[in-house]
């Protein structure tokens, strides 16, 4: 994957949404904000015979999404564009799957980054709620949208999904056995008429504490990481 050599890189959380999201061969795929595509081309890496369309709102993350298209061979377009002013086919059409891993950060609560393009990755202006209802419309029918997102704020996506998308499923993820959750995995059904569920949490590592260099992921998250393994929301 190419990433600019200054601003926002990519960590786990794109491939931990990628292992989550119930794609199967032959479905369509929409990102919003995909910035270089790592979610996208690592969903396309697991599943053959996708379609995924990302949306970039800047420029050189949507030039670099374009290149990793190219040079991982995948079934990926990237349109530049804000999502809350999608190109008119694009309003059009709906998608098997819609995946997102917006700006964990709410900009009106915090300080701007020195770095354009990490200050919006990791804040933006676009409010949380325009992404999630702008996500739930281009759902088709039976659809699923998959995001991963900063714990502090599930009330609030909970909040925009209501009425839009159903049968939600949360999974939390924590560093360690023992911590709190930092971070969850949402997934809510187009017409999804089951229950809320809070899945068992995802521990990253193993053990109480950071001990040496060596790593430490668990064996579900190594499987993620190391063998393109699929990561499902209801384990």
């Amino acid at each position: 994957m190419f990433q600019p050599r200054k601003g926002y890189r990519a960590g786990v959380d794109p491939v931990l949404l990628a292992a989550a999201t119930p794609a199967k061969q032959g479905d369509t795929v929409l990102e919003l904000g995909c910035g270089v595509g790592v979610a996208s081309l690592c969903l396309a890496a697991r599943v053959p015979d996708i379609q995924v369309t990302g949306v970039e709102l800047q420029a050189e993350y949507a030039a670099l999404g374009e290149l990793n298209a190219r040079e991982n061979g995948a079934d990926f377009t990237v349109v530049h564009s804000d999502l809350r002013t999608l190109p008119a086919d694009l309003r059009q059409q709906r998608f098997r799957h819609v995946i997102m891993n917006p700006p964990y950060f709410d900009r009106s609560a915090g300080t701007a980054a020195t770095n354009q393009g990490r200050d919006l990755a990791l804040g933006g202006d676009t409010p949380l709620t325009d992404w999630l209802q702008i996500g739930a419309r281009r759902v088709g029918p039976r659809g699923y949208l998959t995001m991963i997102q900063r714990i502090e704020r599930l009330p609030e996506v909970l909040g925009a999904l209501e009425g839009r998308l159903g049968a939600v499923i949360v999974r939390p993820i924590a560093g360690r056995a023992g911590k709190a959750p930092e971070l969850f995995l949402l997934q809510a059904r187009q017409e999804g008429r089951a229950a809320f569920r809070m899945a068992p949490t995802l521990i990253m590592h193993e053990g109480a504490a950071h001990s040496d260099d060596q790593e430490s992921y668990t064996p579900d998250v190594r499987a993620v990481l190391r063998s393109g393994g699929e990561l499902p929301i209801w384990p």
